[in-house]
């Protein structure tokens, strides 16, 4: 598990859902747009580390 990974996909999900919130709040459907694709980015981080860390506890098994 890579901590610094998971703290920028953290750090990707903080920012996609600020800039989200304000393309609501402004009206603006690409940065709420633009908001949603760092999210999804963050969350396809996320599934990128767990599936390292499964192949890492599988290997670990052997």
């Amino acid at each position: 598990m890579s901590l610094e990974e998971r703290a920028k996909a953290a750090a990707k999900n903080v920012e996609g859902k600020v800039q989200d919130a304000a393309g609501k709040v402004t009206g603006d459907p690409a940065d709420q747009a633009e908001g949603k694709a760092k999210q999804a980015e963050a969350h396809a981080r996320n599934a990128k580390e767990d599936l390292k860390d499964g192949a890492k506890r599988t290997v670990d098994n052997v």
